[in-house]
């Protein structure tokens, strides 16, 4: 009985011991150095319950793919902060002043007012580049779910190095614009290694500051062209459109040919998928995300035929089928259709979408 009684009280003492948000908080708090009582108190607690609810996440068994935190460090690329105590006054923003900081806050002005009313629930300043950028957070309420019916208003995406091919055309991803700050990126980058082959210890000089200042300035332009045109166009498919249908690519094996490997990066498949599943479940649409093995290339849109390998002509590939040597055109055999390759795939991808239940979505919140 003895041993008994022994063995619950070591165990509630461990129990005791168990870490959890609330006493990491506390504890970090209460043993403050002196430099961090002139930051925001809001700074640390917001670190610690987004640590706390990504190991939640992480061994949720219906979360998967949630990953283990990593450690924020301060020579990270991304360097940013959230507070909880951020406020919004028409185009002004006010952040909490630390108690002990002899800075004069002063409100900062937004390039728009906010485009959602509601409550504010936390605001991220993030650095990128020699930049500052303010990310809040508002809690809203959720849309009416609208009564779909059997006539469904759909809109196919087939994505390709390069451009989007959709229903109504297509939308370059590539624009002039960026192709002329990629060749500036390549010059700032041959003269930044310039640099540190001529002086290999020594070479963070005011000049290699300026330039790599240069350099990621460049960067974070060709950013906010690829975020503005990912954003125009997913908003425009998700406004007029109540059923989108995109193609579940295998990204990451497509990537493992280092001759493509520039061009799929600078093609955004999966940056526009991400903007599109997310805005289809804020506006209740019915996402359709056909399967990778669907042949929406190698089936004709007007008979249905298939080419395979063994048939004739074979499969179509990057260099067309084996009779015509063109990329761009898709020729049927059965019923003699020759069609635009990325035309034919939209056409595919229709059918796909018309042809499953009603009630039938990939993603359905």
């Amino acid at each position: 009985m003895e041993h008994h009684v022994h063995r619950v009280a070591a165990h509630e003492k461990n129990k005791k011991l168990r870490p959890s948000g609330r006493k990491v908080r506390n504890e970090l708090v209460k043993s403050k150095a002196d430099w961090q009582y002139q930051m925001s108190a809001r700074v640390l607690q917001t670190a610690v319950h987004r640590l706390r609810q990504a190991w939640k996440n992480f061994f949720n068994p219906k979360m998967p793919d949630a990953r283990k935190p990593k450690f924020h460090s301060k020579r990270d690329p991304k360097q940013s902060f959230t507070t909880d105590r951020g406020t919004v006054n028409g185009k002004f923003l006010t952040l909490d002043q630390p108690h002990e900081s002899t800075h004069r806050f002063t409100k900062i002005k937004m390039a728009e007012t906010l485009r959602f009313t509601g409550k504010i629930k936390t605001v991220t300043i993030t650095r990128r580049g020699n930049k500052f950028y303010a990310s809040i957070t508002v809690s809203v309420e959720d849309l009416p779910r609208p009564v779909f019916t059997n006539s469904w208003d759909i809109v196919a995406v087939d994505v390709n190095v390069g451009h989007f091919s959709w229903n109504g055309g297509e939308v370059n991803t590539f624009t002039p614009r960026m192709a002329a700050l990629h060749q500036r990126i390549k010059v700032y980058q041959k003269r930044l290694n310039r640099k540190r082959q001529d002086n290999p210890h020594h070479f963070r000089s005011k000049n290699y500051q300026r330039l790599k200042a240069k350099l990621n300035r460049t960067y974070e332009q060709v950013y906010t062209l690829q975020n503005d045109l990912i954003h125009q166009f997913s908003h425009q498919i998700i406004r007029d459109y109540a059923a989108p249908c995109l193609e579940d690519l295998n990204v990451r094996s497509m990537m493992m040919d280092k001759k493509k490997i520039k061009s799929l990066q600078r093609s955004l498949f999966r940056r526009f998928r991400t903007a599109v599943e997310y805005k289809a479940a804020w506006h209740h649409r019915r996402l359709v995300i056909a399967d990778r093995f669907y042949p929406s290339t190698q089936r004709c849109s007007n008979c249905g035929y298939i080419k395979k390998e063994d048939s004739y002509g074979g499969k179509m590939t990057l260099q067309g089928d084996s009779i015509y040597h063109q990329h761009d055109v898709y020729r049927c055999y059965e019923c003699g259709l020759v069609i635009n390759r990325d035309e034919n795939a939209v056409q595919n991808l229709i059918a796909f979408a018309a042809g499953l239940p009603p009630e039938w979505a990939t993603i359905q919140r």
